[in-house]
Formats: C-alpha cells, structure tokens, sequence
C-alpha cells in the first residue's frame, strides 16, 4: 500500500471520528441545557464556526504523528514532491467533493421553502459538508487503487 493510500486511510477515519466526537460532545451539552441561545442561528453558526478550527488542529495533529508513526514502522518516509498523477487525482476527488456539496447545499434550501424549521437545513448543510469530504477521500483512495 503506497504512501498515499495509508494518508487517505487515516484522513477518513480521523474526519469520521473527529466529526462524531464533537457532535456527541455539542448535542449533549445542548440537551444538558449548557447552551443558553434563544437563537437557533447562533447555536448552528457556533457549531460550524467551533467545528472548522476543532477539525483542522485535530487533523494537522494527527497527520504529523502518522507520518512520524509511518517513517518509524516502514522506514519509508513521505514523499516531498507530487507528481502529476497526484495533482490529477487530487484534482478528481476535489471536483467530486465540490459536486456533492453543492448538491447538499441545494437540498439544505428546501426545508426553508417548505417552511420546516430551521434546523433542518442545517442538519442538512453540515451532513453535506462531512458527506463531501468523505467522497474526496473515497475518490482518492480509489484513483490511487485504481489508476486514472
């Protein structure tokens, strides 16, 4: 398995598993009753604003201690350029990423039209959002598995 594969690997299990943890971590203290919003907005845009930087220091987190982990185990350290198969393929799974947000972003504005609580769009927004991210990935893993 190449260097990359193994990356992908571990960035799909970390944004699966940072994504799960804060959102129990959020919704139980909103149940709890820590979140004093007489707001909706203000308690989704918190969310997402809190879960952005939250997610990027976990990732850049775990990304260096699997590289250290990696070099250590295998004695294979991480490449220092990309070639252009890495750079057509990173180009591939942001196109698939960017299509299903957008498709996400779409059906996120149909609750509002149906006059559904709000909550409903962002629940939409945010799961298109993690849905994105994931396809990425997925698209990643398999043009490297794969070819182009």
């Amino acid at each position: 398995m190449s260097f990359q594969e193994k990356r992908n690997i571990v960035s799909l299990f970390t944004t699966l598993l940072i994504f799960s943890i804060y959102s129990m971590y959020v919704f139980q203290k909103y149940q709890e009753g820590s979140f004093h919003t007489s707001n909706e907005y203000s308690f989704w845009g918190a969310f997402i604003l809190i879960l952005i930087p939250v997610s990027i220091l976990a990732k850049v987190i775990i990304h260096i201690a699997f590289s250290m982990i990696n070099t250590i185990a295998t004695k294979e350290k991480e490449p220092l350029i990309t070639d252009e198969l890495d750079k057509l393929i990173e180009l591939k799974s942001t196109r698939n990423s960017h299509y299903v947000f957008i498709i996400g972003f779409l059906l996120s504005m149909i609750p509002l039209v149906m006059d559904q609580p709000p909550y409903v769009m962002f629940i939409i927004l945010i799961s298109s959002g993690l849905l994105s991210e994931v396809v990425g990935i997925i698209t990643q893993l398999y043009l490297y598995r794969r070819g182009v």
